[in-house]
């Protein structure tokens, strides 16, 4: 669930218990405390897809290094075998 749409449903929550007229100052207290625990939550896990996008980001960097690497030894030892055969 994204950050926006569970933002969304907590100040919903809220809103629909502050208008039914029922919300005492202990009920919208906790709904405010509820509400910066979702935020926090989503502020943590927006982190941890940040730290997830640049290890996949740099393990991308890292394979493609990895193929040049691959590549240029395959083409030193086609250079080699080729250069057996002539002899």
């Amino acid at each position: 669930m994204s950050r926006k749409t569970l933002l969304s449903m907590v100040l919903l929550a809220g809103s629909v218990t502050a208008l039914a007229g029922c919300a005492s100052r202990s009920d919208i207290e906790a709904l405010r405390s509820e509400i910066a625990a979702v935020r926090a939550t989503a502020e943590a896990a927006d982190q941890k897809a940040s730290q997830a996008l640049q290890a996949a980001n740099e393990a991308k960097a890292e394979a493609a290094a990895a193929r040049q690497e691959a590549q240029a030894a395959n083409e030193k030892a086609d250079r080699m075998f080729r250069a057996g055969l002539r002899k």
